[in-house]
């Protein structure tokens, strides 16, 4: 799971008049979700973003086709849910950085080349997963974790994924059950690394023990288990992990902007309309008390 971060459903402004609203949040939040096909235009060049809806952008790249999708750039904007003013373009550069700088080129083969990627993250740069305070909102914010080297299994695939995507490395995600890690076919062998281990190389059985860790029970894996992950579905699996951490912080606004996001990617999914309305029904409680 990824952590998690507190939020205020505390702004409401006191009406006079009560009145059966269109939406239910101040900023005026519809109570349709909003898809792709519901963007609103933005300035060229503008900065300024409603406070309201923080993944607004983050929905209008999230719905690329697979080919447009930035990953990198994508997850930065899901971080303002935390960081409303977030700027991507610095850690964007940030992680140029780390490609320029990884050395990855002067090895000789795929294998060795992975084994570089392997080394400077998490060795020389210290990237390591935050056993200590897992459900940290921070672990699911790139930026944060481009800033503190810390970060739950997703987050610091990402990272390496975005850095080996700079360097033409063919790195995937694959998103085992409960651990999600990364790899890389290097002639006929997939070479699975495990970025929350501190990027140690996983074989079979030890994939299978860390997910039947993870899962709490024997968990035997196939071949579909380590299937590329793409990019819509990385971006829902980090969207899942703060839905749960919101959900039980009873933080309905952000829980509904998570929701929202989700279905930016994975339209119609009938779980998350239902939930959806679930967290809109919570949201009209409060501020009927607050009025």
């Amino acid at each position: 799971m990824t952590s998690s971060a507190g939020g205020s459903c505390c702004g409401w402004r006191r009406r006079r008049t009560r009145r059966r609203p269109r939406s239910v949040r101040r900023g005026g939040r519809s109570s349709s979700p909003r898809s792709c096909s519901a963007r609103r235009s933005r300035p060229r060049g503008s900065t300024t973003r409603p406070a309201a809806d923080p993944l607004r952008e983050f929905r209008e790249v999230a719905c690329r086709p697979e080919s447009q999708l930035d990953l990198g750039l994508a997850a930065l904007l899901l971080a303002r849910l935390e960081h409303p003013a977030l700027d991507p373009a610095p850690w964007l550069a940030r992680l140029d950085d780390l490609a320029a700088r990884s050395g990855v080129d002067e090895a000789p083969g795929p294998r060795e080349k992975l084994e570089r990627l392997s080394a400077f993250l998490f060795e020389k740069e210290g990237f390591r997963g935050n056993a200590e305070d897992y459900y940290d909102p921070r672990n699911s914010c790139l930026n944060d974790v481009l800033e503190r080297r810390l970060g739950i299994p997703i987050t610091l695939s990402v990272v390496a994924l975005e850095v080996a995507r700079r360097l033409g490395l063919p790195l995937a995600g694959i998103g085992l059950p409960g651990h999600f890690v990364v790899g890389a076919r290097v002639g006929e062998a997939l070479v699975v690394l495990d970025p929350f281990g501190g990027g140690r190389t996983l074989d079979r059985e030890d994939a299978e023990a860390l997910v039947s860790r993870a899962m709490g029970r024997p968990v035997t894996l196939t071949d579909a288990h380590f299937a590329r992950a793409s990019k819509a579905q990385i971006l829902a699996r980090m969207l899942r992990n703060l839905k749960a951490i919101y959900a039980k912080r009873r933080d309905w606004e952000k829980t509904l902007a998570v929701i929202d996001g989700i279905l930016a990617v994975e339209p119609g999914d009938q779980a998350q309309l239902s939930e959806r309305d679930t967290v809109l029904a919570h949201l009209r409680r409060k501020l009927a008390l607050l009025n």
